[in-house]
C-alpha cells in the first residue's frame, strides 16, 4: 500500500484502473438476488487508453432493438461478462486499482457471483493480492478524513469540479430504469478517468485533499528505516546543540 505511488511513477505499465456501473444498490430488484451489471470500464494508468463493456453496445452489435432490450437483458450481460473475463484472464498479473470494490454488494465477487448465474461456469478470478483500493491509498497517505463524505465527489469538486457525466448510486439506478445505458457507460468512464487524474496528482504530491495532509506525510515519512535514522540523528544533534548552549552560558 505504502509504496503504490511511488510505484506509478516507475512503472505505470502494470496498473489498471476499474469501475462499474449496475442496476441498482439501493432498490430491491424485482424476482433477482442481484444487481445486474450494466457496464465495466478498465483503464490502462500508463496511456490513459480505456476498455469499455456496456450492455448498449453489445446489444447494438447482437443486432437487438431498444424495445427488446429489457428482454434480453440476461443474454446481453452475458456477453458482457464473457469478454470481461477473457480480457480480465490475460491481465492477472497486473495491479488492479478500484474505489471499494470489496464485496458481493459491489465489487469484484459481483462480477464473479453474476457469471456464475449467466454463463453458468466458474469464472477466472483476478487475485486478492492484485487488487488496491484507491480509498485506502488516499487514507493510508492524506488520513481518514482526505474528503468529507460522499468522499468521491467531494474530492472532485476539491480538485476542481464536478464533471458532467458523474451519476451518483441512486442516478444511475435512476437511469438503469429509464434505460439510459449510455449516461451509464459515461459516468462510470469519468469516474475511472477521474481515479487516474487522482493517483497521479498524488504520485505527484499535488492532490487537494480536505485532511491534515501535511502531519500525515510527516508521520509516513518517518515510517522509513532511512528517515528515523536520519530523525534521530538530528535530534541528537539538536541535543548537543542545547548542551553548548547552557555550558557557554553557564560558563560565561
Amino acid at each position: 500500500m505504502k509504496n503504490v505511488l511511488k510505484d506509478l511513477k516507475r512503472e505505470p505499465s502494470k496498473y489498471l484502473v476499474i469501475h462499474y456501473s449496475s442496476e441498482s444498490l439501493f432498490d430491491e430488484v424485482e424476482n433477482a438476488y442481484s444487481p445486474r451489471i450494466t457496464s465495466i470500464v478498465v483503464m490502462f494508468f500508463e496511456n490513459r487508453q480505456t476498455k469499455t463493456f456496456s450492455l448498449h453496445a453489445i446489444a447494438e452489435e447482437l443486432n437487438i432493438l431498444r424495445e427488446n432490450v429489457v428482454s434480453r437483458n440476461d443474454d446481453i450481460e452475458r456477453v458482457l461478462l464473457d469478454r470481461f473475463c477473457a480480457f480480465a484472464k490475460s491481465n492477472f498479473d497486473k495491479c488492479w486499482l478500484h474505489w471499494n470494490m470489496r464485496n458481493t454488494v459491489f465489487g469484484f465477487e459481483h462480477l464473479e457471483h453474476r457469471y456464475r448465474v449467466l454463463v453458468k461456469q466458474e469464472p477466472p478470478t483476478i487475485p486478492v493480492d492484485n487488487r488496491v483500493n484507491v480509498s485506502d491509498i488516499l487514507k493510508y497517505n492524506y488520513g481518514s478524513d482526505f474528503a468529507p463524505d460522499p468522499r468521491m465527489l467531494k474530492l472532485m469538486e476539491l480538485n476542481g469540479r464536478r464533471d458532467p457525466r458523474f451519476l451518483s448510486g441512486q442516478d444511475e439506478s435512476t437511469a438503469f430504469k429509464k434505460q439510459e445505458f449510455i449516461r451509464m457507460n459515461s459516468s462510470t468512464i469519468s469516474k475511472v478517468e477521474f481515479f487516474g487524474f487522482v493517483l497521479d496528482r498524488a504520485a505527484k504530491g499535488k492532490l487537494v485533499t480536505a485532511g491534515r495532509s501535511l502531519i500525515v506525510r510527516l508521520d509516513r515519512a518517518l515510517e522509513t528505516r532511512f528517515s528515523r535514522i536520519v530523525a534521530l540523528i538530528s535530534a541528537f544533534i539538536g541535543i548537543l546543540g542545547w548542551v553548548f548552549f547552557l555550558v557557554s552560558f553557564i560558563g560565561s
